[in-house]
């Protein structure tokens, strides 16, 4: 990351993920994990709390919490099943998902659009999911079918539910799945 402007938002992180790692490792010497990797994971779970947040008092005040907080837990759902698409930073993450979020709580669109939005979506997962999961998850290759399975069906509820907020949410979190190489999709299970 440029030294020359850093985000206040991510020195904030940053310190507070440090204390917190400090803390744990004073609380408990002999945890097998160092500072430096309890820090990674004060600062996911820090960024998260924050987008939460961020989406929960922009949509009160819009009118739109229960769309927002539907948009946010079925990302979340569907994301730790199929991965996806990860910022370089975690204030890019914070701003980029929160707006995400927001935008998202506005949406309303029919029932063909919710229809084809989830057919779209289902055929992206099993095109492409799981994807980019491999340095966030410790779950053997020859278990991705499972994830990819599971978030099938989880776009499958959809269908009974015809709910527009996850039929649009699903869609972009399936269109994160993506590599592109050369301007075309790449699958990932031709990889090897």
């Amino acid at each position: 990351m440029p030294s020359i402007q850093r985000s206040g938002v991510l020195m904030i992180i940053e310190g507070l993920s440090k204390r917190i790692a400090e803390v744990i490792k004073r609380q408990i010497p002999d945890h097998n994990s160092s500072i430096s990797v309890l820090q990674h994971a004060a600062a996911i779970l820090l960024n998260v709390m924050i987008t939460v947040i961020f989406t929960l008092l922009i949509s009160a005040f819009t009118g739109n919490a229960k769309q927002a907080l539907i948009s946010m837990i079925g990302f979340a759902v569907l994301r730790q099943f199929s991965g996806g698409f990860h910022l370089k930073t975690g204030a890019g993450c914070i701003a980029f998902t929160t707006v995400l979020f927001t935008l998202v709580s506005f949406v309303d669109v029919n029932h063909v659009t919710v229809l084809v939005m989830n057919v779209l979506s289902l055929l992206l997962i099993m095109m492409f999911a799981p994807s980019r999961i491999e340095k966030q998850s410790r779950i053997p290759r020859e278990h991705y079918y499972k994830l990819r399975l599971i978030s099938c069906f989880i776009v499958m509820l959809n269908f009974g539910l015809q709910s527009p907020t996850l039929a649009v949410i699903f869609f972009i979190q399936a269109l994160s799945l993506v590599h592109w190489k050369g301007g075309q999709a790449h699958v990932m299970d031709q990889q090897g």
